[in-house]
């Protein structure tokens, strides 16, 4: 599916706003990490119509470092069901959990 829509742009440009929006949708995970943190509501539910609640959830899971503030980490990681939540890259002393196997990092 073509995400470089006119609507998909203009989120993208509001979301990422030091690049253009093609560079920013070039990198999904990135950009849904982005949107994840600074995106509203409706911004959300347009890229829903573009990309799968999995690929959210990837992005998630692979988020680069700095982009994800606490609240937004820690609302995120409970609507996909990761409980406990998982360390944020700001507390790397905590062990990280999946599916309850804790992994020390």
């Amino acid at each position: 599916m073509n995400v470089l829509t006119q609507e998909m742009r203009t989120v993208a440009n509001r979301v990422i706003w030091f690049e253009s929006a093609e560079e920013a949708l070039r990198y999904p995970e990135r950009f849904l990490a982005h949107l994840m943190t600074y995106g509203t509501l409706e911004e959300i539910l347009i890229a829903r119509t573009y990309f799968s609640d999995r690929e959210f959830e990837r992005a998630l899971w692979n988020a680069p470092p700095g982009i994800f503030d606490a609240p937004s980490w820690n609302y995120r990681n409970l609507v996909y069901k990761h409980e406990p939540v998982p360390p944020s890259e700001e507390s790397p002393e905590t062990p990280f959990c999946i599916d309850n196997v804790y992994i020390d990092t």
